[in-house]
């Protein structure tokens, strides 16, 4: 049973069309990749499972339509995003960007800082002097503390170190392996992609072009659709 339908949506910034027919189901559990080069929709896809934008089609999530749902209400049901660019509150304590939204559940302040012990180092100090990779922590374990039934993950490697990179993906493996969290990952790592996710969906030009089990995807459709 899906946790996450997507179908055939479409949706438009102003009088320029973004999608023209996207598809895409993750089950509970489940690791999806959302694949394709720069600007060729997955982010707007993002943006309307968490109703930030208007679209045509359908978008079911545990049961419920998101159709008509604003974006708090969307959250409200479990979806934990953690955006591109990361986006931490940079006035506030580590602390206090881990609480801001925090729900009750399974992901607790320890159990975050158990996972990034970096940010049980750094609790009390305000987030926009943290480096990078730190804010990315802080970002995912923002997202956690909301206990969401799946976690988004919009680029959150991407201009990092590579050993910060490495955290982030072992932690990554941890939420599925430990936790047994639902994921929907969009990054550009081929090579951890494959490591650690169940399926992909491959978008082009704001269209589904290719959808199937990780073991599948060959380096022909790599090249095609996400090479450079």
């Amino acid at each position: 049973m899906s946790l996450l339908s997507v179908s055939n949506i479409s949706a438009t910034y102003g009088a320029s069309q973004a999608l023209f027919g996207v598809d895409l189901q993750i089950a509970e559990g489940e690791v999806v990749a959302l694949m394709g080069r720069n600007g060729m929709g997955k982010t707007t896809t993002v943006k309307c499972i968490c109703g930030m934008l208007p679209f045509k089609g359908s978008i079911t999530f545990s049961g419920h339509d998101l159709g008509r749902l604003p974006s708090h209400k969307a959250a409200r049901l479990g979806l934990g995003l953690v955006p591109e660019g990361r986006r931490c509150f940079a006035g506030l304590t580590v602390y206090e960007n881990l609480i801001a939204a925090a729900r009750p559940g399974y992901w607790t302040h320890e159990r975050v800082v158990e996972l990034f012990p970096r940010l049980g180092e750094r609790r009390n100090q305000i987030s926009a002097s943290l480096s990078g990779g730190e804010q990315q922590m802080l970002a995912i374990g923002r997202a956690l503390m909301t206990n969401p039934k799946l976690l988004i993950l919009d680029e959150a490697t991407e201009g990092l170190a590579p050993i910060i990179k490495q955290e982030i993906w072992a932690a990554i493996a941890r939420l599925k392996t430990e936790a047994g969290l639902s994921i929907l990952m969009i990054d550009k790592s081929l090579k951890e992609l494959r490591a650690i996710c169940d399926r992909a969906t491959i978008i082009e030009r704001g269209r589904t072009v290719w959808r199937g089990e990780m073991a599948a995807l060959t380096n022909d459709v790599t090249e095609k659709y996400v090479g450079v």
